[in-house]
């Protein structure tokens, strides 16, 4: 009976401590919502986004992705981005959908403007890029290279007249 008591106290600190774990690791990787106003941005490939993505400038989390929908009349991927109150874009602000290493997530890189005024809140990011599909580029630079690898390897052989 002893054995069973002590398995059990000894199973509850196992526990807490995943809990404390999970609790430490949330509140260091800054996943959240950012308290800030609302800008949108229409992309033509948002592979990858998600709400509570994160928004960056210069690398920096400044925002994270809200919402997404489909614009019916554009056939755009709408997306709405909370950015901090202190940050302020400037008109002109680009941004574009970049992937978080080979095996990361995507996350929206914003680039600033040149104007001396500001996007407002509820305002519009006119400049986008969307996200680039790594494996279809892999995909078309492994065809491409075994196409030109048979024709310059054909070539090679009969231009040699020493």
């Amino acid at each position: 009976m002893r054995r069973n008591i002590i398995e059990t106290i000894m199973g509850g600190i196992v526990i807490l401590v995943a809990v404390f774990f999970v609790i430490f690791a949330f509140n260091s990787s800054g996943v959240g919502t950012v308290d800030g106003y609302r800008v949108t941005a229409e992309f033509d490939d948002a592979t990858g986004l998600a709400p509570g993505t994160d928004v960056r400038l210069a690398g920096v989390k400044i925002g994270t992705v809200v919402e997404q929908t489909l614009n019916a009349d554009t056939y755009f991927a709408q997306i709405v981005l909370e950015i901090d109150d202190d940050i302020k874009l400037p008109v002109g602000t680009s941004a574009r959908i970049i992937s978080d290493g080979l095996l990361g997530g995507n996350f929206v890189s914003l680039t600033p403007g040149g104007d001396d005024e500001n996007i407002p809140a509820g305002g519009e990011i006119e400049y986008t890029q969307g996200a680039i599909n790594v494996v279809d580029l892999l995909g078309r630079f492994v065809f491409s290279a075994a196409e030109s690898g048979g024709n310059e390897a054909g070539d090679a052989d009969s231009k040699s007249d020493f």
